[in-house]
């Protein structure tokens, strides 16, 4: 009886232990997209990394042991290996995303866990134990972080459209480009066979892309002042319209919306800006007025004490300055207009609409 020849019989159990191996850490990379998207991001792309360093190092001493079997099985390898240079690379462009999307005010943690996807048909399988849970393995990674991808490009476009309608039902226009709509062009060339599609690139633009609207979305967000002007103690002490007046005791018009507070509490500048106005006006008393890039500007008045000074650019929530009961006031209180073409709107809408996308965007 002819015994096993010793290369064959070495070069199987080579195999058997590179595909335990593949399989192994392929397995333990499967829960690694998921516990990134729920907030773990930097711990996890880490250990992602490093485990998929190790598996090229696992394929590399495979594939450079001269005993390893010929055929199929080396065969099997190189795809496995083609696939994990992809998915590494697939991996570098999610962190890239995610990455990007959290300095946008996306957090991981906002974007649906992936469901796992469909397994490929066993049809397709090698017969190989270790080879096909390895090559099974890595495709449902790439799924996941697939998966990662779109659901980064879902929340960015979402939150964009919902902050598109919200300035516009506030008069406020807001230009994006159309998350459907790419603007191309050129001369009608025959197509060429040598050239290779990207689909994984394709795709980071396509959530890039969504990233960038969402971006616009914000800026226009953040100069609208759909913020509160005032934070601490307070309560809404008179709305915007028609009123009782609280010295006449007739029927008069209020342009703004007051809030009570006590004296030297901090008011905050609604929306981005630059002040373009610091000091007295008839019945306001002590007034700081900030002009946004959307042609609104917010005024707030009966103030104790200014905390800015005209020409100054602020952010949503500046100190600007504080509560007093100057000019036409009967006690502490801050008084909150939004004017257009120097007419006074009505505020509750405004703040109502930031209230609404706190809610959407934490």
């Amino acid at each position: 009886m002819r015994g096993i020849h010793p290369a064959l019989f070495y070069g199987m159990f080579a195999v058997l232990f590179g595909g335990n191996v593949f399989a192994g850490t392929a397995l333990y990379l499967s829960p690694d997209i998921t516990r990134m998207l729920n907030g773990r991001t930097d711990e996890v792309i880490g250990a992602y990394e490093d485990r998929i360093a190790q598996m090229r190092v696992e394929i590399d001493r495979l594939h450079s042991r001269s005993f390893a079997q010929t055929g199929d099985i080396n065969l099997q390898l190189q795809e496995l290996s083609q696939q994990q240079e992809v998915l590494f690379e697939q991996h570098q462009l999610v962190k890239v995303l995610v990455e990007k999307a959290d300095a946008l005010g996306i957090a991981a943690a906002d974007i649906a866990p992936p469901a796992a996807p469909q397994s490929a048909d066993l049809a397709s399988l090698t017969g190989n134990p270790d080879v096909d849970a390895t090559a099974l393995s890595i495709e449902r990674m790439m799924g996941e972080t697939q998966m990662a991808m779109d659901g980064i490009a879902q929340v960015a476009s979402t939150r964009a459209d919902e902050i598109a309608t919200e300035m516009r039902q506030l008069g406020i226009p807001v230009t994006l480009p159309d998350a459907d709509d790419e603007a191309m062009g050129g001369p009608l060339l025959p197509a060429r066979d040598d050239l290779a599609g990207t689909p994984m690139l394709e795709d980071a633009n396509e959530v890039m892309s969504a990233l960038m609207r969402y971006k616009m979305a914000r800026e226009t967000l953040d100069d609208a002042p759909v913020h509160m002007p005032i934070s601490g103690t307070f309560r809404q002490s008179s709305n915007f319209g028609n009123r009782r007046d609280p010295f006449t005791g007739s029927r008069a018009f209020h342009s703004g919306i007051d809030f009570s507070a006590p004296t030297g509490t901090t008011v905050l500048s609604a929306a981005a800006g630059v002040v373009t106005y610091v000091g007295t006006r008839s019945g306001y008393g002590m007034v700081v007025e900030v002009t946004h890039a959307n042609g609104l500007l917010t005024r707030y008045a009966h103030l104790s004490g200014y905390l800015s000074q005209e020409g100054q650019k602020v952010d949503t929530g500046t100190p600007i300055a504080k509560v007093g009961s100057t000019g036409r006031s009967t006690g502490p209180h801050l008084h909150f207009e939004i004017r257009k073409a120097d007419e006074a709107i009505n505020p509750k809408a405004f703040l109502d609409a930031g209230k609404r996308l706190v809610a959407v965007l934490g």
